[in-house]
């Protein structure tokens, strides 16, 4: 390991201190964008950071919830699943700005701008982010394993160690091959779920009423709840960081015209993604509205209890093979730009240099381990417990990644001609305050401290 490097001297105008090296340095500026090319080439060249970013919008930690929702409420909580993705359109809109207008990513504009205490701190509360979304990842996974192979949760946990292998031998032949392997997984989950739907057969009058939203969802405590679980599981803080980095990995033109354009592309490309994440969000929740809601299975909360239930609804007997095949796709996904993440936050918040395989072996262990030792001594039951305390450690650290995200592009210092419009500022700023309302909301009634229901 390497010492935290020095800042170099002076600082850029707007920053405390100047920038420092690129995060994930084999990648940066590693895919070229030819600059003559049409439209669709270009867009072809832009095409894959979104897709990296829309994994952590489809993960096991939203499986769990929307099960839920669906199962108990029917297709009414399909407005927040689409207000969700709208904010995370906007959101991951504003990350490739500041990727591209500052060359920083999310968490070295954290480090160029707050005192060293600060930097500390919000590192700290990333890591532990990043250790419970991968934590779901894993024992997302371990389910899958489990579900398909019969093999132990604990050894499924084990087992997804090795995906540090796959993320080393992919980037060392280039970020491109990354890419395409993540891609291959959605489609996959995709697939596996556009089938499942047609032999569910959903009533798509009520699907499209649900997309509705309903006042309905403030008024009952008990949807409201499963509502802002829904939406802490949908937003994950660690895409804010790895959208801001990955972005510039495209050798675009370094000028005022270059990195429009990178920014115009860029936004394609993850509004696309994150579309293609609605709807599998979207067709978890109608499977289990379809299969579960109105026919005495409105309790089914655990991923294993819909695997064994689905065969039997739904009258074939390939619908849980799907489900258990999507979810370890999901699983694999998410711990891929998950071990990514841990090392752009290392790089950017402290400058501090890790071998690739050292720092992904570590963010492995941070999450394998407390799996581990949790199923080990308490039994696979706890597996949802898990899943669920994972999602509550995410809410508690999203205002901290959305606050400085605003404040940065909002800057014009900092921004230049890239700052956000006074609309945008509007907009996104509510967009923050209702995400960390909502969380803090579902936080009091997890803990009991209000009057709200708790599943």
């Amino acid at each position: 390991m390497s010492e935290p490097a020095a800042d170099p001297a002076p600082a850029a105008p707007g920053w405390r201190r100047a920038a420092g090296a690129p995060s994930l340095p084999e990648a940066h500026r590693s895919v070229l964008v030819p600059a003559g090319a049409g439209f669709w080439r270009k867009l072809l060249a832009f095409s894959g950071p979104g897709f990296l970013v829309a994994v952590g919008y489809m993960d096991p930690g939203n499986w769990a919830t929307d099960l839920s929702g669906g199962a108990k409420f029917g297709y009414t909580l399909l407005s927040v699943i689409m207000i969700s993705n709208l904010m995370a359109i906007l959101l991951q809109h504003l990350c490739i700005k500041l990727g591209v207008a500052t060359g920083r990513d999310l968490a070295q504009a954290c480090r160029d701008h707050y005192p060293r205490p600060v930097v500390w701190f919000q590192w700290v509360l990333c890591e532990l982010a990043i250790a419970a979304c991968d934590l779901a990842e894993v024992v997302g996974s371990a389910i899958g394993l489990q579900l398909l192979f019969g093999i132990p949760l604990v050894w499924g946990c084990v087992i997804t160690a090795l995906d540090v292998l796959i993320v080393l031998l992919l980037q060392h032949r280039g970020f491109r091959y990354i890419e395409a392997l993540v891609i291959t997984l959605i489609l996959t989950i995709g697939g596996c779920f556009a089938v499942e739907l047609f032999i569910a057969k959903p009533d798509l009058g009520g699907v499209f009423a649900g997309f509705v939203p309903r006042l309905e969802i403030l008024k009952n405590s008990e949807m409201l709840y499963v509502a802002i679980g829904i939406l802490g599981a949908t937003v994950m803080p660690h895409n804010l960081y790895l959208h801001s980095s990955i972005v510039q990995t495209r050798k675009y033109e370094q000028t005022a015209g270059g990195k429009r354009e990178a920014i115009k592309f860029g936004t394609i490309d993850s509004t696309f993604a994150l579309m293609f994440a609605l709807f599998i969000n979207a067709a978890i929740l109608i499977l289990a509205a379809a299969s579960f809601h109105g026919n005495g299975h409105e309790g089914t909360e655990k991923i294993q209890d819909a695997y064994h239930l689905l065969d039997g609804v739904l009258g074939v007997t390939f619908a849980s093979t799907l489900f258990a095949v999507a979810l370890l796709a999901s699983g694999q996904n998410s711990t891929l730009t998950g071990t990514l993440a841990g090392q752009i936050v290392m790089e950017g918040f402290l400058n501090i240099r890790l071998r690739p395989w050292l720092r992904r072996l570590i963010t492995r262990a941070i999450a394998i381990v407390p799996a581990v030792v949790v199923i080990g001594i308490y039994g696979e039951e706890k597996s949802t417990q898990l899943l669920v305390a994972s999602q509550v450690c995410l809410s508690m650290q999203l205002g901290f990644a959305c606050w400085p995200l605003m404040r940065f592009t909002g800057d014009k210092a900092k921004m230049g001609e890239f700052v956000n419009p006074w609309w945008v500022k509007l907009l996104g700023w509510s967009i923050t305050l209702v995400i960390i309302g909502l969380n803090v909301k579902l936080l009091l009634e997890i803990f009991g401290l209000t009057g709200g229901a708790k599943p």
